[in-house]
């Protein structure tokens, strides 16, 4: 089947479709190089999903170095909670050791964060991907309005697909609000990170990341000292161009 014919059948099974129903489809189309990424942070419903309907998914999770100590423990959490095989993806070792010693360990604040997320991101992502023939992931469209308000429930990868592989990414939770994560978290007793309970409602690395104030927009958590279309790391920027 080709790309887009293919990507055609899976926008037809999905599209509209409860979180489940997407999980489900992407479960039987890619039976054996799928992945889910975990944040650790409010994407424990989409764990929690998956994990439902298919207690042997592989799920894995960006270790940047920088995470907060109770996101490293909510990692730890969730693998026994659910006895997964979490995969922890880290950065290079040795080109993180030259960018540090280059520009330190805060130069984002200054020249951005795209630098540094390239490195303790999405090269780590890049390489797991390259084995994938598609992922999962938790975004959602309020997330982000300036970025994700287009969304859609399955979608080709336009940033890490090859010219000799079509990667498929399936965005179950895509029409989900927060309010709704909450209600399912709250509902079924999940487990979650304690730094909700502290104002975090965006969890990235701790320099970037900080709790919000009554009224703000969660994404404004994230990278406080850039501009509202900045912010993102860079794990969907070709997708959202595409969108766009």
């Amino acid at each position: 089947m080709q790309a887009n014919s293919r990507l055609v059948s899976l926008v037809e099974a999905c599209e509209q479709r409860s979180p489940q129903h997407i999980l489900k489809t992407a479960f039987e189309q890619f039976p054996n190089e799928l992945w889910l990424s975990f944040s650790g942070a409010d994407d424990i419903v989409l764990v929690d999903m998956a994990w439902k309907i298919n207690p042997q998914v592989k799920v894995f999770t960006i270790d940047t170095g920088r995470l907060h100590s109770q996101t490293y423990q909510f990692l730890e959490q969730v693998r026994n909670h659910y006895s997964l095989q979490l995969e922890i993806l880290c950065p290079d070792g040795e080109e993180l050791k030259q960018f540090t010693s280059q520009k330190g360990l805060f130069s984002f604040y200054q020249d951005g964060h795209s630098e540094c997320c390239s490195i303790r991101k999405i090269a780590p992502l890049r390489k797991k991907l390259a084995q994938a023939d598609a992922w999962i992931t938790g975004q959602r469209k309020d997330q982000s309005p300036s970025t994700r308000n287009f969304l859609p429930e399955v979608e080709v990868d336009n940033s890490f697909s090859s010219q000799e592989k079509t990667l498929y990414k399936f965005n179950p939770l895509a029409n989900m609000t927060s309010e709704d994560v909450w209600n399912y978290i709250r509902a079924l007793e999940l487990p979650y990170n304690p730094l909700h309970s502290k104002g975090y409602s965006s969890i990235g690395c701790e320099p970037c990341t900080r709790p919000i104030l009554p009224n703000q927009h969660e994404r404004e958590g994230r990278w406080w000292w850039e501009q509202a279309e900045q912010k993102e790391c860079g794990l969907h920027a070709a997708d959202i161009i595409a969108r766009d």
